[in-house]
């Protein structure tokens, strides 16, 4: 099973298409081996049009049009953006004006991933767009707004990969956070206190921050755009690592299932 590109692998990916495809002209976008639908609609619209940015919003990758319109990149599980040609499972081509690296590819090999073309800030095919909370990175994650947003009776674990209080974390950096912060997966998020949200908060920050120095976390699928690995995996404490020692005390790491998802923490850091 793969793993979904959290925002430290989908922020690398920005940072390494803005240089490249900002100022350029869309020539022609088409579905390669992609089925009709919902996913990868639209795009015929993005023909003509100039990339004016290459921007992201948790784990979207969000990319205004000269025309109005936005193209809309969301990788799922196993989604690659390159400007070399995969050899398989090549769902949608992207012609660019100008001669260096004038083809972008999306492979995507579960086809969980998406490839569309919107009127910018029409979210009615992307609702999770529209309720995502607040950018980690940003001035307006701060630790009054974060504990403020804590009210669901859910597991904390549930209530961040629900992207409400706070957008782009899935399971490995909600595991890691957990971890540094020192709570439980399955302790309430209201129950979370002012001072262990604002420790929350910073661990939340400096995860992120670490990873997208070492571009991001490559367990399966995940490759940058010119097909490097993420290298935060080997400064993963709690993620993958059920049955070994906790670093931080000696204890076995144990794994346990919250909100449908694999958890990793440490029975004796992280006590309810």
């Amino acid at each position: 099973m793969g793993r979904m590109p959290e925002l430290p692998e989908v922020e690398t990916v920005r940072r390494e298409l803005d240089p490249w495809l900002t100022r350029r002209t869309i020539v022609r976008a088409r579905r390669a081996d992609a089925p009709a639908g919902p996913k990868y609609a639209h795009l015929e619209r993005a023909d003509g049009q100039r990339i004016e940015a290459v921007t992201r919003r948790g784990k979207f990758l969000l990319l205004p049009l000269s025309g109005g319109d936005e193209l809309v990149i969301h990788l799922g599980m196993t989604g690659i953006v390159s400007y070399t040609k995969p050899a398989g499972h090549l769902r949608v081509v992207v012609q660019l004006s100008g001669k260096r690296k004038s083809t972008l590819y999306f492979r995507d090999v579960r086809r969980f991933g998406r490839f569309l073309v919107l009127p910018r800030g029409d979210r009615g095919l992307l609702p999770s767009l529209r309720q995502m909370g607040p950018e980690p990175l940003s001035e307006a994650f701060d630790a009054a707004s974060f504990h403020a947003a804590l009210t669901s009776s859910s597991a904390i674990k549930t209530s961040l990969l629900s992207q409400r209080p706070v957008a782009g974390l899935g399971n490995i950096y909600i595991d890691e956070a957990l971890w540094r912060a020192r709570i439980h997966p399955l302790t309430p998020a209201k129950k979370i206190s002012r001072n262990k949200a604002a420790q929350l908060r910073d661990v939340i920050v400096e995860v992120l921050l670490a990873s997208i120095a070492a571009q991001g976390t490559t367990i399966n699928d995940y490759r940058t755009v010119d097909g490097q690995v993420g290298a935060f995996v080997e400064q993963l404490d709690a993620y993958g690592h059920d049955g070994d020692p906790c670093s931080r005390c000696g204890r076995t790491i144990s794994k346990i299932v919250v909100g449908a998802r694999g958890t990793h923490f440490c029975p004796s850091c992280q006590r309810r």
